[in-house]
């Protein structure tokens, strides 16, 4: 195993795609790999005139674009290191991967960019974010006894625990149940404070009521599922 690979769900985010690219250090990973996830708009093109490798994956839903990143990672015969999970609207700092991946290499399996609230620009994370957040960390050390900070989706994890965690939620409660299933797999654990700033363009999640319910009860359905 060598090196490392960046994966980014990518829903119409033709507006963003680039700069999340660009700010990628590239001296740090092997591969960018954009999944198109059924985007009506340009994100494809963008993705592929900056670089990226894209792939299609029409079926909608953030943890199905996920599994088709790793699937495609999976097929290559050179395995890397680490996955890092980052989202295309750029309210991430994807030069902060370096933070990331600095845990990695003092030992870490799995490491979470937590958006702390004296690195995030006001109004980055809307209330409902907020709450849905607080109650979902709740729930984890109610039921795991472990405290995380964040559910936050920028993260890095060692490719070979990943596999072993045996990923199969394709909708929001992708990055619970990563976290869920890295504490019954005892894996070495950290969060690190990361920025966080107003995305670009409009959440499909929490830029809706619907999204918004949606995303609430599947995130607290899988904590309940992985308990």
């Amino acid at each position: 195993m060598s090196g490392n690979i960046v994966i980014i769900p990518a829903y119409n985010e033709q507006d963003s795609i680039a700069h999340v690219l660009n700010d990628i250090p590239k001296n740090m990973v092997d591969e960018i790999i954009v999944v198109n996830n059924n985007s009506n708009d340009n994100t494809a093109q963008v993705a592929m005139q900056h670089g990226a490798t894209v792939l299609s994956e029409p079926i909608r839903g953030y943890g199905k674009a996920c599994l088709t990143g790793i699937s495609y990672v999976n097929a290559k015969k050179d395995k890397p290191n680490v996955i890092i999970f980052l989202d295309a609207d750029y309210s991430d700092h994807p030069d902060e991967l370096k933070l990331l991946l600095q845990k990695i290499n003092e030992g870490y399996d799995f490491v979470i960019g937590s958006r702390i609230k004296s690195l995030r620009e006001k109004g980055s994370m809307t209330p409902q974010q907020l709450f849905g957040n607080w109650l979902a960390v709740k729930l984890i050390k109610l039921f795991h006894k472990y405290k995380y900070i964040d559910l936050g989706p920028f993260r890095a994890i060692k490719y070979d625990k990943l596999i072993g965690l045996d990923m199969q939620d394709t909708t929001y409660g992708w990055t619970v149940e990563m976290q869920i299933k890295a504490l019954k797999q005892n894996l070495k654990i950290a969060e690190v404070p990361i920025h966080y700033r107003k995305r670009i363009g409009k959440s499909k999640i929490s830029g809706t009521i619907k999204g918004t319910i949606l995303a609430g009860y599947k995130i607290i359905k899988t904590i309940f599922k992985y308990r």
